[in-house]
């Protein structure tokens, strides 16, 4: 049996990375704010919980607690996924309780997870690997969304940081910090949507769409996926599916 866990189940691309895995005939825990209901029939192998990863420290101990009391797996995955754009503009004219949010469900929960997995696992000789969906805003800055830019920056630098630490233990984790190319999700359309004034960027966004060039929820979790079945996935702990 392989186990996967994914963030931010409940739509877009966390969601047809849910269905994706199911049909694979992955154990899927799914974790979102809202209820994770992928299309056709109910499935046995999917448990969904809904928790608000803005406070992740419940979250990450409660899964701590459930990957202790799991079976044999063949492999176990965790996929942190979730992610809030606050609304776009200069960092000086932002909500802080926004800007708090974004870097707490795009960040801190990402490392609170990461660390909850890599303690609960520590003794399985499986392979374990970990993927954190960050994205090309990490590696090149943008006037507008400074949050999600330092996010996304974080997650690159969590993920160089852990592929140090599991590479000294026997059995060591594999991880990821991996850019999924543009994707046609609610993020695109609130960005396409934002105030020219506060966000020069809207029509660079508004571009993308006009000429087709954001990939389906659908054909971005294939494209991660296959990334992730790479035998060397891991060996660059910062990577984009369009490397491939």
């Amino acid at each position: 049996m392989h186990l996967s866990i994914v963030t931010g189940s409940s739509r877009g691309l966390g969601l047809a990375l849910t269905e994706q895995l199911l049909q694979r005939g992955h154990r899927v825990l799914a974790i979102a704010r809202s209820t994770t209901s992928p299309p056709g029939p109910e499935n046995d192998a999917l448990e969904a919980w809904r928790a608000d990863l803005a406070d992740a420290a419940p979250v990450a101990a409660q899964l701590q607690q459930w990957l202790a009391g799991q079976g044999a797996a063949s492999s176990v995955t965790l996929i942190n996924n979730a992610g809030v754009v606050s609304t776009p503009g200069p960092l000086g004219d932002s909500d802080l309780a926004e800007l708090s949010t974004a870097i707490r469900v795009g960040l801190e929960s990402a490392v609170l997870l990461s660390a909850a997995f890599l303690h609960a696992t520590a003794a399985w000789t499986v392979p374990r690997k970990i993927v954190l969906v960050s994205s090309g805003l990490g590696r090149r800055a943008m006037a507008g969304s400074a949050s999600y830019c330092a996010a996304k920056a974080g997650m690159d630098h969590l993920a160089r940081a852990v592929a140090l630490e599991e590479a000294a233990r026997p059995h060591g984790a594999r991880i990821v910090s991996l850019a999924p190319g543009i994707i046609d999700t609610d993020m695109q359309v609130q960005l396409r949507t934002a105030d020219r004034t506060r966000f020069p960027e809207r029509d660079r966004f508004l571009g993308f769409k006009t000429a087709g060039q954001l990939d389906s929820p659908t054909v971005a979790a294939t494209k991660l996926l296959r990334y992730l079945d790479r035998d060397d996935f891991g060996s660059n702990p910062v990577g984009d599916v369009r490397d491939e």
